[in-house]
Parts: C-alpha cells; structure tokens; sequence
C-alpha cells in the first residue's frame, strides 16, 4: 500500500507543483529516464527527454497556466489522473495563432510507476474543448468558428 500512495502523491506533484514552473530537476527524481509516453505529440522522443521538452513546449503555448487535480486513483503500479489544465493561449499551438483567450480543459491521464518514478504515460485530452474556447471550431452546431 505504500507504494501506491507514494506513486499518487508524485503524480499529483508533477502537476501541481512540477510541470507549473517547468522544475527540470524535479521532473528527473519521478520520470525514468527511459519512460515510454503513449501520449506524447508526433514530433517529440520517448525518454526523459520528451517529457521534459513537453513541459517546456507548454510553457510557450500557455502562459500562467495550472493544473487543477480532481482525482488521483492507484492500483497496483498505475495511476490515474483526472484533471483540468487552465492557461491563457499565448504562444503557437500546432500552427494556431495566439488567441489570447482563457482556456480550461480536461484530461486524464494513466502513468504507471517502478520504484517511485513513471516509466509509462497514456493520456486523453478534450481537445474539442479547448479548440471551441480557441474559437477554432464552432461553440454550438451551425455556429461560425469563434461564435459563443
């Protein structure tokens, strides 16, 4: 039983306290180095190094942005991770301008854990969501793009 509540605490700490303030450091002592991300963008490695880099990468895209936990779930050696990510859209997001505008959208993520640190993630993400708060896709059916 220890083990699980020392891999949801460190899951939890990844996004309250880590991923926040882009903690390169405090990311290495929970990701393994070779940590398998089945829910990383096309265009970034597996391994520490792509975690770190998406981490930095939504930085540029979201300034004061936060994680808001709702619920954190063990079993075994995986974690589940509910979620909400708030920001404000200042940066390039795959090609879409900076809006400017305040988004908050869910995720979920599965992170399974060998001793203390994640060695694979799998995430989904409300991505319709967050294009609609965008103004990328209509809000409601037949609505223009970027109507409320």
């Amino acid at each position: 039983m220890e083990d699980i509540e020392r891999n949801k605490a460190n899951a939890r700490r990844s996004f309250e306290e880590i991923f926040p303030v882009c903690d390169v450091e405090a990311l290495a002592e929970i990701v393994a180095p070779d940590v398998v991300s089945r829910g990383r963008r096309p265009d970034e490695p597996n391994g520490f190094e792509g975690v770190k880099r998406t981490m930095l990468w939504l930085a540029t895209v979201f300034s004061d942005q936060r994680w808001e936990v709702h619920d954190v779930l063990g079993d075994g050696d995986l974690v589940a991770v509910h979620l909400t990510h708030h920001g404000r859209h200042t940066g390039d997001l795959m090609g879409i301008p900076p809006t400017g505008r305040e988004v908050a959208y869910e995720y979920v993520h599965f992170l399974r854990f060998r001793d203390g640190k994640t060695v694979e993630q799998w995430s989904v993400r409300d991505d319709m969501t967050l294009m609609r708060q965008l103004g990328v896709v209509p809000s409601r059916p037949g609505a223009p793009v970027g109507a409320a």
